[in-house]
């Protein structure tokens, strides 16, 4: 399993632009790779992935965490040289928008508000907190994996309803952990609830914030991965 990091606001590898935004290119050991959201600049998502050696016109499947510009923005440079793939995003897009894409794209899945299989190897947490998003759970030889956008709902409460599902501890959680704004007591919270929940390894980055990443490299020490643009971990 390999997951490469292919937008993000943290800079990461030469050579590839770090703007506001995520996305994350995943290769499962076995099967076709899929995308999990789009950054915020098409054009920017498209370099980087050629830096990093990604086609991006393999893409079959994509993965939208939530609708928010940050995680969207490059959707339609990805159809332009990808028309031929399958979308899974929540209720939470609007519904002309959703009717649009299915004239754009190999076809929508749209998520409720219950975890679902989504494909072979990967489960939707189902759309959580207001803003409807959902965080995709990976089953892989190396444990479950959980990777997320934002993290509107909570890292703690997503981890929480993954393992649930996953019905053991998750050997990975990573992406954005929507920290940045936090005070360092809520930061340490979330550290000791990941904790409790027996998650092996994390890889914050994106909406993390500095102070955040710092303090789960504290605790997790060699277990804490180091995200960023272009980024890779290997499972």
């Amino acid at each position: 399993m390999k997951l490469t990091i292919l937008f993000d606001n943290v800079p990461g590898r030469k050579g590839m632009k770090a703007l506001w935004g995520f996305a994350c290119w995943v290769e499962p050991e076995e099967g076709e790779p899929w995308l999990f959201d789009t950054g915020s600049n098409g054009r920017v998502l498209l370099e980087n992935a050629r830096v990093a050696g990604v086609d991006l016109t393999r893409t079959k499947t994509l993965v939208l965490s939530h609708p928010h510009w940050d995680h969207v923005g490059g959707l339609d440079s990805v159809l332009e040289i990808a028309p031929a793939t399958h979308l899974y995003l929540t209720e939470s897009f609007s519904k002309l928008w959703i009717r649009d894409l299915e004239k754009l794209s190999d076809g929508v899945t749209v998520v409720g508000k219950e975890p679902m299989r989504l494909f072979d190897g990967v489960d939707s947490t189902g759309m959580m907190a207001e803003i409807g998003e959902q965080s995709a759970l990976i089953r892989s030889p190396a444990g479950p994996l959980l990777l997320t956008g934002c993290a509107h709902a909570g890292i703690v409460e997503i981890a929480a309803r993954a393992t649930e599902m996953a019905e053991e501890p998750l050997t990975l959680v990573m992406g954005g952990f929507h920290l940045f704004r936090s005070e360092e007591w809520e930061i340490a919270e979330a550290i000791e609830g990941l904790s409790a929940l027996g998650v092996r390894k994390v890889c914050p980055t994106h909406c993390t914030g500095k102070r955040a990443a710092e303090m789960f490299e504290e605790i997790f020490g060699e277990d804490c991965l180091t995200g960023g643009v272009g980024a890779v971990v290997n499972l």
